[in-house]
């Protein structure tokens, strides 16, 4: 698949992918500054005003190439492109119109249905995470403050676990103590969570369900450019540029930890959502 883009693409599309995210991610920023909205109508401001932009950008740059986006009516259109950008303009919308800092804008290239490159950018904590995916091609990078880990760094004694904020199912705590412990860390947003790993603040992210592809692609093309483990609840790889995109199982973690996860996943009845 690497054939699929040369170097000067790459570069091409990957400074692409950054600017844009960093682009919506200081409109919507300055759009909260205002303090005009509030609420759900700061949130549905928030969506449509990253949505738009990214939309006009990737429509008047690269007008053959297929888009998939939470806010914008999906078309089967994308299914025939091999180039598919996926973007979430604002993923988090709960947390951006509560005034958190825990929210991120994705925007992520598939190439023939798998992760070629993208950016995450954090635009209230001024950090964006950017990688590069493409077997034998990898590399990531970070602006801002903090550095970014390697899949194959040394993980806390007790793992540290991202969940969700908002919604914790019944089976996060039984896959917390089948893991031997640790600490729970919840958070919004699922990109700001696999960040959390990937900036060393947690080291494990599971998610079970009410994901579509816009939620995962950018951050797990993030994590794989950094040698982490991106798969399904029993293991299988992920698939993009769907007919249907509802993407609802998500594991990332160290390749080391992988089977570890997994099994904790089976034990704590996480495979059939108890």
């Amino acid at each position: 698949m690497s054939a699929d883009l040369s170097p000067q693409e790459i570069e091409r599309d990957l400074r692409f992918a950054i600017e844009a995210a960093r682009a919506a991610g200081e409109r919507v920023t300055l759009l909260r500054a205002t303090e005009r909205w509030q609420g759900s109508t700061l949130a549905d401001v928030g969506d449509q005003a990253a949505d738009g932009y990214l939309q006009g950008l990737i429509a008047g740059r690269y007008p053959e190439d297929g888009i998939l986006s939470e806010e914008t009516a999906d078309s089967a259109e994308r299914l025939g492109r091999a180039r598919t950008w996926i973007i979430d303009p604002l993923d988090g919308t709960r947390e951006y119109s509560d005034l958190r800092r825990d929210w991120a804008v994705h925007v992520a290239l598939t190439l023939a249905g798998a992760c070629a490159l993208a950016a995450v950018a954090l635009p209230a904590q001024e950090r964006l995470l950017w990688g590069v995916a493409l077997p034998g091609r990898e590399r990531a990078g970070l602006e801002g403050a903090g550095a970014v880990l390697r899949g194959d760094s040394d993980g806390a004694s007790e793992p540290r676990i991202a969940c969700s904020r908002s919604h914790t199912p019944r089976w996060m705590q039984r896959f917390h103590e089948a893991l031997g412990g640790g600490e729970l860390r919840p958070a919004g947003s699922v990109g700001h969570k696999v960040c959390l790993l990937l900036l060393g603040r947690a080291d494990v992210y599971v998610h079970r369900r009410g994901l579509k592809e816009w939620d995962t692609c950018a951050p797990e093309t993030v994590a794989r450019a950094l040698g982490w483990s991106v798969c399904r609840l029993r293991g299988e790889d992920h698939a993009y540029n769907q007919a249907d995109p509802v993407n609802d199982e998500l594991v990332v973690c160290r390749p080391a930890w992988k089977e570890r996860v997994l099994a904790a996943l089976e034990r704590c009845g996480a495979l059939e959502g108890g």
